[in-house]
């Protein structure tokens, strides 16, 4: 079933640090510190595992608050969100402004003439690579000061109590047999934005390259 609660952290960009490579097979996040009113958040950004087979896709774009949509005029805190566009939740796969209709994936950053047209005609593909290459795409968005939104599941069961968020990358079209399967719904997608200093929202949009990128009504791969 989807999640029960969904919402999006708005705060303050406090600081951010990357998980220690181990080997004990854990998920590698970028780790983002966010601040708000009840206290410093600490959010979980998952960019794949440092030995893991599946692989881990994603793309940064630049969009004005308003194509984002109504979170970005919340007050700082955390919010649940319907699962639905009006609530200012966030789908990859059905958000007007997140979709991508070219169908190309890079597996490299493609080059800057060729990324400069791909902005101007709105279009923007996904890129795959290593943990590190993606945590060197979300990195520079992690600006300290800046206002700060970060889509996902609130944590509910840390055993110390802390404030923090996490399935912040995609929550839809994992396979069958998966682990997560049964956690697949539409409008509830995680993302990362960062307010710039003209006004605009950078965002890094996360997924597995097991995640499918057509889903039905249920979140589940067509």
């Amino acid at each position: 079933m989807p999640f029960e609660r969904y919402g999006v952290l708005s705060g303050t960009l406090h600081h951010h640090y990357r998980d220690q490579p181990d080997n004990q097979g854990r998920w590698f996040h970028v780790n983002v510190e966010v601040d708000a009113p009840d206290g410093r958040y600490h959010c979980a950004i998952d960019v794949d595992s440092h030995k893991s087979n599946v692989g881990v896709h994603w793309k940064t774009l630049v969009l004005d608050a308003a194509a984002l949509g109504p979170a970005t005029a919340l007050s700082p805190g955390y919010h649940d969100l319907a699962p639905a566009p009006e609530s200012g939740a966030l789908d990859y796969l059905r958000h007007p402004a997140l979709v991508d209709h070219s169908g190309v994936l890079f597996q490299r950053r493609p080059p800057t003439w060729l990324q400069d047209l791909l902005d101007l005609l709105g279009s923007h593909p996904w890129q795959a690579g290593s943990n590190a290459e993606a945590a060197d795409a979300l990195e520079p968005l992690l600006v300290p000061g800046r206002r700060a939104l970060v889509f996902g599941e609130p944590f509910t069961h840390d055993p110390e109590g802390d404030l923090g968020m996490h399935n912040v990358h995609q929550n839809q079209g994992d396979p069958v047999g998966s682990q997560w399967w049964d956690e697949n719904g539409i409008w509830q997608d995680g993302a990362t934005a960062t307010l710039r200093p003209d006004g605009r929202y950078d965002l890094f949009l996360n997924r597995f390259s097991s995640q499918s990128a057509h889903t039905n009504v249920l979140g589940h791969p067509n």
